[in-house]
């Protein structure tokens, strides 16, 4: 078995890093702003003047702005509780492939100052906004169709309201009557 050195190690994630920034054009400074750090944090990583990072966050977020997989850096170490699976994260994310969007593209369509919460929003540690203003930027970024956006909104407040424990079996009729009237509001302002 080959004993890998810690320098080997960093090496690998660093370059790994290096040659994402390079093929996508994507400056260090939007990096460093994408995933939450400093623009000397980016170039002494790259420059593999400090060790490629074991924090979680941070490698989870320089993953998710990759489009690839945490565990694909050896320095992940797997959380003991995963991520629950969210529908409405996951048609976010089958909405950036149906447009044939790399993540990262994605992400420069946002203003820089909200990248690193959209990143966190991909990576399933913040909420999808409940605010329909605020989500209908991803509706015109990913050109989802009315219905579709609308109920994506629906299931995101209601997920909200769960959390906040409303009994949604309970309040059936209640939901059913808001929703008719914000889809018809909706209609009128569009």
């Amino acid at each position: 078995m080959k004993n890998t050195s810690l320098k080997e190690f960093d090496i690998k994630s660093s370059k790994k890093v290096g040659d994402f920034l390079e093929q996508n054009n994507l400056h260090k400074k939007d990096f460093a702003q994408m995933i939450g750090v400093t623009l000397s944090y980016v170039y002494n990583i790259i420059d593999e003047n400090i060790p490629f990072s074991t924090r979680s966050t941070t490698i989870e977020r320089i993953a998710t702005v990759m489009d690839i997989m945490p565990e694909d850096f050896k320095e992940y170490i797997i959380e003991d509780d995963p991520v629950p699976f969210n529908r409405n994260l996951q048609f976010i994310k089958n909405a950036i492939k149906t447009n044939s969007m790399k993540v990262i593209d994605f992400l420069k369509l946002f203003e820089r100052k909200k990248r690193l919460k959209i990143v966190d929003m991909l990576r399933g540690k913040e909420p999808l906004p409940i605010d329909y203003f605020e989500l209908l930027t991803f509706k015109e970024i990913l050109n989802i169709n009315d219905n579709d956006f609308f109920n994506l909104w629906k299931n995101v407040l209601v997920d909200y309201l769960k959390k906040g424990g409303f009994d949604v079996d309970k309040n059936k009729g209640l939901l059913d009557k808001m929703f008719a009237c914000a889809k018809e509001y909706i209609a009128n302002i569009n």
